[in-house]
């Protein structure tokens, strides 16, 4: 029976040795806790990262609508103009010769600006060139097929005319290029690269720029800048700090075809003089003289200072006044006659003064123009009559 209750119930050493072995066994589990959270810290460390840490949300000081004077006035300049600006996609039509099915195929994108509410719409005439089809969508996103109405190609001005509701059409206020001077402001809005109602600012960079337009002809007072102008921003406005337009986005200069801080825009004063004489005759009618002219090359291969009439239409303004172009000699060559060399007091070094000249006149103008022939000078007034 003794020996059964001693198998029962421990004697006091076993009870010790038990707690003891207990003991040690809890205070290992704790070293090897201090161990590992000891090569946590460690290897955290060395990775340079730190226990997270819970940022509150720093406060705001400023309030949201606290913007400068000068981007409140970009803001107003935006938000006043563009829904007078427009994306036009230049559209060709083809059918197909054996299933008659019509395809309307894009051939070029580019910007305009509504000129009025009757539906005229202002951009470049190398936009429009050609096109069958002028589709025209408003800042709305409302899209009218339009008709090029005419054009300027020396200019590099068309005229688009869509039917749309005067509701929608927000003409746009001119400024007087005129006035401006290098370095003032300028903001251009357009459609580079189909992106719609784009705003970009910069400055003059320079005034009386000469360009050539689609037709070779040199379009003159051509403003310069150095806003950002890339392909689908031609024929949008050019605007001064007042969002008033002060020219048409017509050029860039650069070497790969994306704006080089070098842009070109015929100015408003231009614009103005040519988009009356397009919506009433639909196209341009210049003041002329009735003369055909040589050209500088031949000037100075003659080593002749001024420019040389060739002939002179019969009839014409230049005729009725005497002015006399090159002639044949007795041994079959020409013979030089009037040599034109001033025009209102204009010096003419070359063809290119004369059409500037002629440029700033209207038809119905007198001009008095100093003729040189054979060493002798004369002057002569003349009436400017329109091109035939």
């Amino acid at each position: 029976m003794s020996h059964s209750a001693d198998m029962a119930h421990p004697t006091e050493p076993h009870r010790a040795a038990a707690r003891d072995s207990a003991l040690m066994t809890k205070v290992l589990a704790v070293l090897l806790l201090l161990v590992a959270a000891a090569l946590v810290f460690t290897v955290l460390r060395q990775r340079g990262t730190k226990p997270e840490v819970i940022y509150e949300p720093r406060a705001i000081t400023l309030p949201s609508g606290d913007l400068g004077a000068d981007e409140k006035a970009r803001i107003a300049v935006f938000e006043t103009v563009s829904p007078s600006v427009v994306h036009i996609t230049n559209i060709a039509v083809r059918r197909d010769a054996f299933t008659m099915d019509v395809t309307e195929i894009p051939r070029g994108t580019g910007s305009g600006f509504v000129w009025d509410d009757l539906g005229h719409i202002v951009t470049n005439y190398h936009v429009v060139q050609d096109a069958q089809t002028a589709r025209v969508t408003l800042s709305d996103g409302t899209t009218y097929d339009g008709k090029v109405l005419g054009a300027a190609p020396d200019k590099d001005l068309a005229v688009v005319q869509i039917e749309a509701p005067p509701s929608k059409l927000r003409k746009i206020a001119l400024g007087d290029s005129a006035e401006l001077r290098v370095g003032q402001s300028v903001l251009a809005i357009g459609n580079p690269f189909g992106l719609d109602q784009t705003l970009t600012t910069g400055v003059i960079s320079g005034l009386g720029r000469e360009i050539k337009s689609v037709n070779g002809r040199t379009i003159y007072d051509v403003i310069q800048t150095d806003a950002p102008i890339n392909p689908g921003n031609s024929g949008g406005p050019l605007l001064d700090s007042h969002g008033r337009l002060i020219g048409v986005n017509t050029a860039i200069y650069s070497p790969t075809g994306a704006s080089a801080g070098i842009g070109f825009a015929v100015p408003v004063s231009t614009v103005n003089r040519m988009i009356p004489q397009i919506l009433q005759y639909k196209r341009i009618v210049r003041p002329v003289m009735g003369v055909n002219l040589a050209s500088d090359q031949v000037a100075r291969q003659l080593n002749v200072k001024g420019v040389i009439v060739q002939g002179v239409a019969p009839s014409g303004p230049a005729a009725r006044a005497g002015i006399v172009g090159l002639t044949r000699g007795a041994d079959g060559g020409w013979v030089l006659g009037d040599v034109l060399v001033n025009l209102d007091g204009v010096a003419l070094a070359r063809v290119d003064d004369l059409y500037q000249a002629l440029d700033k006149l209207k038809i119905g103008d007198d001009v008095t123009l100093e003729v040189v022939n054979a060493g002798r000078s004369r002057k002569v007034t003349l009436k400017l009559e329109a091109a035939p």
